[in-house]
């Protein structure tokens, strides 16, 4: 898949038309590219750290570990994201961030995330609206930890995956590459890896999925989101609130 200019920008432009200022504003916090190899951690918890970051290619994730030692995923990031605003709220980052896959991330200081809001408000809106989107999102998800069943939880991370690439990639129909571990799914959905193995084979075994080499295909859409309590949180926006561009 083809990089433009700002990956954040295609983004935001799904969601509203963006201007051509606001459009070079965003690809100023992209001038930078640090290239990184899966594993490799890009910020600790705890640890102090000014910068922010637009991922352009490749996935990552964010987490904490618990007081048990056991790791909760929070996030999983696709391209087109910024990733580790939390952290702008303090003065030691309140998650770890870490590569899945081989990535490019574009670092910039928070200052420069202040400019932006002060000269673009439409854009400081538009930031609003898809952290507010992923904070919905991760509701869901921890929401599902206690209430819902191992099956509901694997399938609805699945969609919720499935649904993620497509905003960045629409090659993407029912067929993707997970890439990601059944350690990792576990630590999404508070589930071990043996656990989260048998709930793959069962939604197989009724005809939801397919799993192939490393890639998933979803063969029921409606019924996977159904047995899963699924929401597409990237559909069904009201966005008339915005304000016009500058």
């Amino acid at each position: 898949m083809s990089v433009s200019a700002s990956c954040f920008a295609e983004i935001l432009n799904q969601l509203v038309a963006l201007t051509e200022a606001e459009r070079d504003a965003l690809a100023e916090l992209e001038k930078r590219e640090r290239h990184h190899r899966r594993g490799a951690v890009i910020q600790r918890a705890n640890e102090p750290g000014n910068d922010l970051f637009i991922l352009r290619a490749g996935m990552m994730m964010s987490y904490v570990l618990l007081d048990n030692g056991s790791r909760q995923i929070l996030r999983f990031h696709f391209p087109g994201d910024m990733v580790g605003m939390p952290g702008i709220l303090y003065s030691e980052a309140p998650e770890t961030l870490c590569v899945l896959s081989d990535c490019v991330i574009c670092p910039f200081d928070r200052s420069a995330l202040a400019e932006l809001i002060e000269i673009h408000p439409r854009l400081a809106a538009l930031i609003l609206v898809v952290s507010q989107i992923e904070r919905v999102a991760l509701t869901d998800r921890l929401a599902m930890l206690g209430r819902v069943s191992a099956k509901s939880r694997v399938g609805a991370l699945l969609l919720e995956l499935r649904d993620r690439m497509r905003a960045t990639d629409k090659s993407v129909t029912d067929s993707f590459t997970l890439g990601l571990t059944q350690e990792e799914i576990g630590d999404a959905t508070g589930l071990t890896s043996v656990h989260v193995n048998r709930m793959l084979r069962q939604l197989e075994e009724e005809g939801l999925i397919e799993r192939d080499n490393g890639r998933v295909t979803i063969r029921n859409d409606a019924a996977l989101a159904r047995a899963a309590n699924y929401v597409n949180r990237y559909e069904g926006l009201d966005l008339g609130w915005l304000p016009d561009a500058r």
